[in-house]
């Protein structure tokens, strides 16, 4: 039964520390373990100033102030340096322009290097005639060309809301987390209808190189002739979310202060654009902080905006709370030029890296002392988070803050697992100890644990020896089995008599009983209360020896012997090797005042020290004069009847 119990203990705990460490790690991995994600990328990951093949022209807060009543024209001209003087390798444009100007329309008609947008349409709707062979046409000029593909995911998307004249477009849908609203992932993939699709900074890495197939697998994008392989999560959306590897914000020194720019990239404002075009196109030179255009030859140039007001393109990231969409962007597609992401463990790496800190948590706690658990596992902690660090710079993110929080909760459960658990085994201890010790006894033991050493204290209390009459004899009849069963039952009678008169059972010396009155349990009439736990405890007997006959076992009788005075009372023995006890002559004489029983043919004898106590509760007999073994003179004691 008691097997059982500790069973159904241990499961209970256990079925808690689940419950408790699942709901932590599910309420971390929402809600803490994604701002733990921001810290490593933004302090680790990004250990790195992007290649500078990517540029950003942007039209921002200055070049709304150079030309306050900016309109389409101006992008026509920012097309148009790019078509008449520079030649990069191939141009994005991360913004939306109405089509009804001629000129950029006839741009766009020309450049075979311009990749432009177009924004998906998630609510499903049952497309019409026209639509169904708008998509038709649409999926014969920008689809994907899947060439071989493992998976079949349901899709989102149904049609296109939005799009461009231009010969290549790429989706620009930005994937925020929950928490933090931050941009970690790039949806460089995505599925419409039954065709797959390419985002603009993925279309312009493919144009660039020329391809537009890619093979689909259950854990990578390829890209055969780069040999790219991108990695990406879940894709039961139709959404291949790949996460972004940022880079570095660019940092300027003004006015002795180092200050963090908004780009990670090279950031040309459009105005500067927009003035050397001008300056071309008019005197076939440049002026003095004009951008050449050489300077963007065979480079890879992304158009966007980050202004203020209600067109801004901005996105908080890791990197920053106001990061321009645009460089988002760039940054992406210099992922995919270098094949270079921020990976995220495996959920059975994270579940394995939990499981193992928090055994070896649970483990510590239990093998070892308060302190030096709580130290190493401080360090223990120290030496992850520098390894989750360390990793994070290696572009390899692990559930930091999950593995934290279960380990906190297998840190609290353990200590209190711990503490319930050892109360448990003092108290089944003291219990077992209480069989060889008196119980008040144990309890004193208990409440001065800290402090027990040899010595003790000088108390006048009164001492009871009882003894078996015949008891030699009796046992040589007696196998040894029979003699222990007879004893074992008269001490258990015996023990909760001595205890109800607030007696305390010092040892069992044999068939005799040795027992204290006043201490360790403080009594003021401690030796009316000894002599009446003996009149009681030979009343018992009576009716044990009654028992016994009738049981067929020898009857017997017993002598009870009782003395009041001065003891030194406390520990005695060794530092090693203490026993809790009583010396000195009151002691002695009890003993010898209980053998006086043989010679008078009497039951319970007490000194005349206790007599004095007793004188009013009790009939006696006077016995003169008798000589104490070990005394000079003689002595009077008394028999109670």
């Amino acid at each position: 039964m008691k097997r059982l119990k500790n069973k159904l203990f241990y499961l209970y705990s256990f079925v808690i520390y689940l419950f408790l460490a699942i709901a932590v790690l599910l309420i971390t991995l929402e809600n803490i373990e994604p701002h733990v994600k921001s810290f490593l990328i933004s302090k680790f990951s990004a250990n790195m100033l992007p290649p500078e093949t990517t540029v950003e022209i942007v039209v921002d807060d200055l070049s709304l102030e150079k030309y306050p009543n900016w309109n389409n024209s101006y992008y026509t001209e920012i097309l148009d340096y790019f078509y008449s003087y520079a030649k990069p390798k191939v141009i994005g444009l991360d913004f939306f322009k109405p089509s009804n100007e001629q000129k950029y329309l006839d741009l766009l008609d020309k450049m075979d290097n311009v990749v432009a947008i177009f924004v998906p349409r998630a609510e499903y709707t049952e497309l019409s005639g026209e639509d169904k062979k708008y998509m038709e046409e649409f999926k014969d000029k920008y689809a994907l060309n899947v060439s071989k593909s493992t998976i079949n995911p349901e899709n989102t998307f149904t049609s296109i809301s939005e799009d461009s004249p231009a010969k290549n477009l790429g989706s620009v849908i930005i994937n925020r987390d929950k928490a933090t609203n931050k941009v970690f992932s790039a949806i460089n993939v995505l599925k419409i209808g039954e065709d797959y699709y390419p985002s603009l900074a993925f279309k312009m890495y493919l144009h660039a190189n020329d391809t537009n197939e890619i093979i689909l697998d259950k854990d990578f994008v390829y890209v055969p002739k780069t040999g790219l392989k991108m990695p990406y999560k879940s894709v039961e959306d139709g959404i291949f979310r790949t996460n972004i590897r940022y880079y570095k914000m660019e940092e300027i020194s003004h006015n002795d202060k180092v200050i963090t720019l908004d780009y990670s990239h090279i950031a040309i404002p459009a105005y500067k654009i927009i003035e050397s075009y001008r300056h071309l196109k008019a005197n076939g030179a440049l002026r003095e902080g004009d951008i050449n255009p050489e300077h963007f030859k065979d480079l890879v140039v992304f158009v966007g905006i980050n202004q203020s007001g209600p067109y801004q393109d901005i996105f908080p990231s890791p990197m920053n709370s106001r990061h321009p969409g645009v460089d988002i962007q760039a940054t992406v597609f210099d992922n995919l030029l270098h094949g270079d992401f921020t990976v995220d463990a495996s959920k059975g790496v994270n579940f394995a890296v939990i499981f193992l800190l928090s055994l070896f948590t649970f483990v510590l706690i239990l093998k070892m002392k308060f302190g030096k658990s709580l130290t190493i596992l401080v360090l223990t902690d120290v030496l992850f988070c520098i390894f989750a660090a360390f990793l994070a710079y290696n572009n390899y993110i692990i559930a930091l803050a999950c593995a934290l929080m279960v380990q906190l909760v297998t840190l609290i459960f353990g200590y209190s697992f711990k503490f319930i658990t050892e109360s448990r085994n003092k108290e089944k201890i003291k219990q077992a100890m209480g069989k060889y010790l008196s119980q008040d006894i144990m309890r004193n033991v208990v409440s001065n644990i800290d402090d027990l050493s040899l010595g003790g204290k000088r108390a006048v209390v009164t001492v009871l020896f009882s003894d078996i009459r015949g008891f030699t004899s009796m046992s040589e009849k007696m196998t040894a089995e029979e003699v222990s069963l007879i004893l074992n039952e008269y001490f258990s009678e015996m023990e909760p008599i001595i205890t109800k008169y607030n007696g305390v059972i010092n040892k069992f010396i044999g068939d005799a009983v040795m027992a204290l009155f006043g201490e360790p349990i403080p009594d003021a009439n401690h030796p009316q209360n000894a002599v009446r736990c003996a009149y009681e405890m030979l009343k018992k007997v009576e009716y044990l020896r009654e028992k016994w006959l009738f049981e067929g076992k020898p009857k017997f009788e017993i002598g009870i012997g009782i003395n009041t005075g001065e003891v030194f009372i406390g520990n005695i023995g060794t530092e090693n090797r203490m026993e809790y006890t009583v010396i000195g002559d009151t002691v002695n004489l009890a003993s010898r005042i209980e053998s006086y029983n043989k010679v008078y043919k009497t039951n319970l004898l007490v000194s005349s020290s206790t007599y004095e106590y007793i004188a009013g509760i009790a009939d006696v007999i006077k016995i003169n004069e008798v000589q104490i073994r070990g005394k000079a003179k003689k002595m009077d004691i008394y028999e109670v009847l």
